[in-house]
C-alpha cells in the first residue's frame, strides 16, 4: 500500500505570516505601509525641504530610520503569536489619528502633522495583531517622538538660558585658565575677537539629539534595571551641558590662537564632532560606573557570575 503526502504547498511571500506561531501576512502589513506612506510622504517631503535642513532638527532622518531598523529587526517577535486584532480601539486612535492629521495638515501645522503619526501607527498594530504586538513595539514608536519638530515657541523659551549658562560658565574656566576673556550676555570677548554664542551652541540640540542616542543604546544594551535606565537617561542632560561648554571653549581658544577665520571655517564644525565624542565618552563612562552597582544585581542583560 502507498501513501501520498497531504502536505500543502508553501505560502507565496506575500501571504507568508510575520511571526511564530501565526502572526501577521505580509501582504496585510504590506498594504497598511502603503496607505501610510501614502498620507505622510508629503510631510517628510516638506521636513526635508525645511526642518531637517537645520542645525537645531537635523537628527530627524536619523531618529526616524533608527526606528524604522528596530522595528525590522524585532518584526518576528513583534508579530509572534495568533492575531488577536482590537478593533474597538484599534479604529478609535485610527479616527484619531486622521481627524489630528487633518486639521494640522488644512493649518499647515507640521509639528502636529507629524505627531499625528504616532495614532495611526498604533493603530496599525491594534489593527493587523492586537496589544501583544503594540507592547512589544513601544520603544520604536516612543522613540519617533524625537523626530517631532519642537515648536518655535518652545525652542525660543529654552535657547536663551541655555545660552546664558553655557556663556556663564565657559567663561569662567577660561578665566581661571589665565586667558583674557569677558562676556557681555551671550557675546564672549577674547582678546581682540568677539564670539556670539549662536542658538546651535545652547545645548538644546544636542541634547535631544544625545538623549534619542542615550535610550536607543540602553534599548540595544538589554538593561534589565529600571533605576539605571532612569539614571541613565537622567545623567545625558548634565554631559550634553558639559559636552556644550566643551565646545564653546574649543571654539575660543581656537579663535585666540589662529584667528576668526579659523574659528569660524573648518575647526567650527570639527567642535561639533568633539561635542558629540565628549558627550559620548562620558555618557559610557557613567554607564561603567553605574556597572559596579547595577551588573551584579541584574542591571546589565544577566547577572555577572
Amino acid at each position: 500500500m502507498s501513501t501520498t503526502s497531504s502536505a500543502s504547498p508553501p505560502l507565496p511571500w506575500w501571504s507568508a505570516p510575520v511571526g511564530a506561531r501565526g502572526g501577521v501576512s505580509v501582504q496585510a502589513i504590506v498594504v497598511f505601509l502603503l496607505a501610510f506612506a501614502v498620507m505622510y510622504a508629503p510631510a517628510y517631503m516638506e521636513l526635508a525641504r525645511t526642518t531637517w535642513t537645520t542645525d537645531e532638527q537635523g537628527h530627524g532622518p536619523l531618529i526616524l530610520g533608527a526606528a524604522a531598523w528596530l522595528l525590522w529587526v524585532n518584526r518576528q517577535t513583534i508579530f509572534e503569536g495568533p492575531a488577536r486584532p482590537a478593533v474597538f480601539s484599534g479604529f478609535a486612535f485610527l479616527t484619531a489619528g486622521v481627524v489630528i492629521f487633518s486639521v494640522a495638515r488644512s493649518q499647515q501645522m507640521i509639528e502636529i502633522e507629524v505627531a499625528s503619526q504616532m495614532l495611526v501607527l498604533i493603530a496599525g498594530f491594534l489593527l493587523l495583531h492586537g496589544k501583544s504586538a503594540l507592547r512589544k513595539a513601544w520603544f520604536p514608536l516612543f522613540f519617533l517622538l524625537f523626530m517631532v519638530p519642537l515648536p518655535a515657541s518652545v525652542v525660543q523659551a529654552l535657547t536663551l538660558p541655555l545660552k546664558s549658562a553655557v556663556s556663564v560658565v565657559a567663561e569662567n574656566i577660561l578665566y581661571w585658565a589665565g586667558y583674557p576673556i569677558g562676556r557681555t550676555g551671550v557675546m564672549l570677548t577674547v582678546g581682540p575677537y568677539q564670539l556670539l554664542v549662536a542658538d546651535a551652541c545652547s545645548g538644546l540640540n544636542s541634547l535631544f539629539t544625545l538623549e534619542a542616542l542615550g535610550l536607543l543604546y540602553m534599548n540595544i544594551m538589554n538593561y534589565q534595571s529600571k533605576a539605571r535606565n532612569v539614571i541613565l537617561a537622567i545623567a545625558i542632560v548634565p554631559i550634553s551641558f558639559i559636552a556644550n561648554v566643551t565646545r564653546v571653549i574649543i571654539l575660543v581658544l581656537i579663535t585666540y590662537h589662529l584667528g576668526d577665520e579659523a574659528g569660524q571655517g573648518f575647526m567650527h564644525g570639527f567642535a561639533g564632532l568633539v561635542l558629540f565624542a565628549v558627550a559620548l565618552t562620558l555618557t559610557y563612562a557613567f554607564d561603567r560606573v553605574l556597572a559596579v552597582r547595577f551588573d551584579d544585581q541584574g542591571g546589565a542583560r544577566g547577572r555577572r557570575k
